[in-house]
This record gives structure tokens, sequence and C-alpha cells, in this order.
């Protein structure tokens, strides 16, 4: 069983014992913990939630709920729901919050509550390790009898988020009804298969195949949508009677495209294709994570934009996009954050986007991926022993570098001419990832190989 607590909020698998899985007292504590902070941070006792289609869900969902309304806080329930969904609810209902529960693209037997502000944005570090001392503390006053918390079901707030896709000023419904597109749609059994074939029929697609978009929560395969786990829907494509497949994971908040003939678009190319479209139409400056491909950079500079590396993890890459005024950004595994419509990873938002970019384009998807850089992003990591201090290990390959240009924001990255390799640190386990990017994948194996006996090497030397 696992239980991870971390700033963004608390994640772990089903069952066990307290505090070492999420059981339903680590829900309720947390859950306690965050209501109060609202409460103290905004005086808003409000808060909105969703959820979305995995097993636990409504237990989950339930013991959240009264929780909050035991600290006298009204929920607004959504139900099964999406992340981006939940997002744009808090502003509009003017909540104070926000929880989504949801593990994304964890597999069956994990749940988690994320956390949102005011703004129905995630939650800030600072703010995050505010509501861990609370848990840890027990540091929360529930509500006399008098004074519980309401509780009402609001169940329209998906066609509400597709209306929202639809009056976008870059979304061209008209285009994409006159391209006939025939699509197929993969939700892994969760809240993308209410949301998705809702909005494809909404922009005037009138051929969708749905598979896996009955929202039981019993994943058909692994959720993340990477290719070796995406095999079905490409054996479909592949026999030619489609345009194109969307791939979403089980909050909506990841999107990956799969061409006509069942070859992958390649999820980190979901951004930099939305970002293609928007910078043609808005001129302007991107922000992706260290990790995500260089292929955005080169597409920004295209367009006369500047482009900005962020720190891993989307509260980083908002914070980013807020200080450089970017008119789009997001992360390399399919997430897009488009400010026009709000700042968080939203899926529908960038199937509107996209659809309307390949329309406009003309031809096949498989043409409009051609049209980009092709770059490959070898991951890999290596597993260190728990006395082995790794951020030394990072300032000694710093320091071996130290002649290419380097970020040292999260981690390490080295920017060579053609390539980059990018080292981090797993904050729960002594291992530090590696990811590399080059023209060619032979390339990007063997700048990841090389890091890697680097690694040995200092960790050898330091042994000794």
């Amino acid at each position: 069983m696992s239980l991870i607590k971390s700033i963004s909020g608390i994640r772990g698998t089903i069952g066990g014992k307290v505090g070492e899985g999420l059981s339903p007292v680590d829900i309720v504590k947390f859950a306690s913990a965050y209501g109060s902070w609202v409460l103290e941070k905004t005086g808003n006792g409000k808060v909105v939630i969703g959820r979305d289609a995995r097993l636990s869900g409504d237990m989950v969902s339930r013991l959240v709920s009264a929780t909050l309304q035991g600290l006298g806080i009204d929920v607004i329930d959504l139900g099964l729901s999406t992340t981006p969904t939940v997002e744009l609810a808090v502003p509009l209902e003017r909540a104070g919050g926000g929880i989504i529960l949801t593990a994304s693209h964890n597999p069956i037997q994990w749940n988690a509550l994320k956390l949102l502000n005011q703004k129905g944005e995630f939650i800030s570090a600072a703010e995050g390790q505010a509501i861990l001392a609370k848990a840890e503390n027990e540091d929360f006053t529930f509500a006399e009898v008098r004074k519980l918390g309401q509780y009402v079901a609001l169940t329209d707030y998906i066609d509400r988020h597709i209306q929202h896709v639809l009056d976008l000023e870059l979304v061209d419904v008209d285009a994409i009804r006159a391209r006939n597109f025939k699509i197929v749609v993969d939700a892994v059994n969760s809240t993308g298969g209410i949301a998705v074939p809702r909005l494809l029929r909404a922009l005037g697609v009138e051929v969708i195949e749905e598979m896996y978009c009955t929202p039981t929560g019993d994943f058909p395969h692994n959720p993340e949508p990477l290719p070796e786990n995406i095999r079905d829907i490409s054996q479909k494509l592949a026999k030619g009677n489609f345009d194109l497949g969307i791939v979403v994971d089980p909050d909506v908040d990841r999107l990956a495209f799969v061409n006509e003939d069942g070859s992958p678009f390649g999820e980190e190319y979901t951004l930099v294709a939305v970002a293609d479209y928007v910078l043609s139409k808005t001129p302007g400056n991107t922000v992706s994570n260290l990790s995500s491909t260089r292929a955005l950079k080169d597409v920004t500079l295209k367009h006369g934009g500047q482009y900005t590396a962020a720190a891993v993890g989307e509260v980083n890459v908002v914070d980013q996009m807020k200080a450089v005024n970017a008119v789009i950004g997001g992360e390399g595994n399919g997430g897009i954050i488009y400010p026009t419509s709000h700042y968080g990873r939203d899926a529908l938002v960038g199937i509107g986007l996209f659809l309307t970019h390949l329309a406009k384009f003309g031809h096949s998807i498989s043409r409009l991926r051609a049209s980009y850089p092709n770059y490959y992003i070898s991951k890999n990591k290596i597993e260190l022993t728990p006395e082995i201090n790794v951020d030394k290990i990072l300032a000694e390959i710093k320091q071996k570098y130290s002649k290419h240009e380097i970020n040292d924001i999260d981690g390490v990255k080295i920017e060579f001419e053609k390539e980059w390799v990018h080292l981090r640190k797993s904050n729960t386990e002594p291992i530090i990832r590696i990811y590399s990017e080059s023209a060619s994948e032979a390339t990007a194996e063997h700048l990841a190989k090389k890091i890697i006996q680097d690694i040995k090497e200092v960790v050898s030397t330091s042994m000794i």
C-alpha cells in the first residue's frame, strides 16, 4: 500500500492501514485540513468538488463532502466531471477553492485529492505546506450543529465547459464541421467518455467511434496515454476508416492524438501543434517544462515569440506563463494551458484548438505531424542506495559540464548544440530521472547512457 503526501495534495492506494494507504481516516483528516485552510485563507465557506470515474470515487467523494459540511462549508458537487471542468467552476461559483478527486493517470487502485485555490488553479508550494502542517497537527475545528454546511449537486457543468470551448474565438466550429472528420475516442472508461464525444458532436463531428467511453472506472488498459498503452485504438485506426484518434487520461487534463494510419502523433507534439496554431493567430511567448521537447521552442521562434522553460509541475508552468505573459503553454505530457480560457491543463480546450488547426491545415494529421521538427526523447532513471547524497551527485555533474549552458531551477539540465539532457531527483526515492532529447533516437539514447556512466563514476569516486 502507498500513501504520498505532497504540496499538491494527497495520493494513495485504496485500502490498508491508516497512514499506509488512502484510508477513510486519511481522507477525512486531509479534507479537514484543506477545508480549514480555505476558511482561514479566504473566509469563503464554499468549495467545489468533482471526480473521475474510478471505482473508489463515490466513496471518496462522500467522505470529502461530509467532512467539508462538518466544517461548516457548503459543498457544490459536480459529480462525474473532469479536472479542468472543476477548475472552471470554482471562480464561476465564487467558491473559496476546489477539490478534484482523481489520481489522474495512475492505475485503478489509486485515488487522490488535488487541491485548487479560489481562482481554480492548483495551490502553491507554500499553501500546500500549510495544509500538510494542519493535517499533521490536526489543526481544525468543526462546526456546531446549526452551522453545518449545505450540499448541492450540479450536473450541467460538463455542458457549460463544452459551451465555453465553443465560445473561444480561435475555435472555428464551421471549419471543423466542413472537414467531416471521422474520429475514434479512447476515454479509458472514465469521464472523458462523457465529455469528449459530447464535445465532438457540438463541434459538428458526425462520425464518432467510442472506445472505452462508458464511465465505469474499470480501466481496460493502463490509463496513461502513452503509445504502449493505446494499442487498441491504434489497431482500429490502422484499418484506414478514420481520420484520427483522440485519447485522454481519466481526469481529462492530458490529451494525445493518433494518426490516421494508427501511428502515434506523439504526446509531446500535442502542445507543439496547438501552440503553432495559437501563435499564428495571436503571436506571443510560450512556456513548457524543462523535460518537454525543444520543438515548442522552434515553433515559437518561427512565429517571432520567446520560449521559456519552467520547473516540472503544472503550478510552476503556470507561474512562469504569468511572468512572461505567455499566450500558450503546458507540458509535454499532452497538457495544454491556454490562458484565454483558464490557467489549467485542459484536454477539451486542446481538442477544440487542435481540430480547428487540422481543419484549416487541410491535409491529414500525419502530414501535420510531419511539418514539425522531429525529436526523440529518451526517458531513463538510475536507482541509488539511500545513503548516497543525490544533491552532491547533481552538483558534480553540473561542474563536469560547466562549459555548456546549464539550467538548475529543477535538477540539472545541460544544453548541447542540438541535444539536451535533464537530470531530476525523486522526492520520495533515491532515484535520478534522466531525460534526453535529440533529432536522432540513437543519439538521445547514447547521451542518456553517457550521463548514467558519469553518475556511476561520481558515485564510485565518492565512495573511495
